[in-house]
């Protein structure tokens, strides 16, 4: 009878044993799910941000070509500072090129790089953000390549009218002024 108590104790024991190590197992296979659900929903919530990027960018583009073609008296210049799209100065009445300034979706702030015009004005912004895009060379149709950037500071949304060459010993920034001043994005309404 001893024999019989102590096989079914070791018997226990084993069973035990091998209940603990299944329990491993199965958390150690839900963590690896955990973290692949993490990296997938991070991957398309930056998809979502850089969505977002293009459509700000484009608009921020096409409201600096209104605020430009649209100058008073022939002389046609560029903002001075980001708020003029949302009322021109040049103008006694409301004339607004944008709805609002919005935000670097990058970044979450309200602060975009702007590059400069050779009048001294804006003629583009570029994201802050420093992080590396998920986009690549030809991701959007008929829009910009952002294929060779590094960070989203170096997708630049600029508007660059046909009377600016850049010729040899310009400063003017390396543009490709075949882009339209705004193209359609999938999934967004503009």
């Amino acid at each position: 009878m001893a024999r019989t108590g102590l096989h079914t104790a070791t018997g226990d024991a084993s069973a035990r044993g091998f209940t603990y190590l299944s329990l491993l197992f199965f958390v150690a296979i839900l963590s690896v799910g955990l973290v692949a659900v993490a990296i997938s929903w991070q991957t398309s919530r930056q998809r979502e941000k850089e969505a977002e990027l293009l459509f700000a960018g484009a608009a921020f583009r096409e409201a600096i070509a209104l605020y430009y073609d649209r100058s008073p008296g022939g002389l046609q210049e560029f903002p001075k500072r980001l708020g003029d799209l949302l009322q021109d100065p040049r103008y006694p009445d409301t004339r607004r090129y944008l709805r609002r300034l919005y935000p670097d979706p990058m970044s979450g702030e309200p602060k975009w790089g702007t590059i400069t015009a050779p009048d001294g004005g804006i003629m583009g912004v570029h994201s802050l953000s420093r992080g590396k895009p998920i986009k690549t060379a030809g991701a959007v149709p008929s829009g910009p390549d952002f294929g060779a950037a590094a960070s989203y500071a170096d997708w630049q949304f600029v508007y660059l009218p046909e009377a600016l060459s850049l010729g040899p010993g310009s400063n003017a920034p390396p543009v490709d002024s075949t882009i339209p001043p705004s193209f359609p994005l999938p999934g967004m309404n503009q």
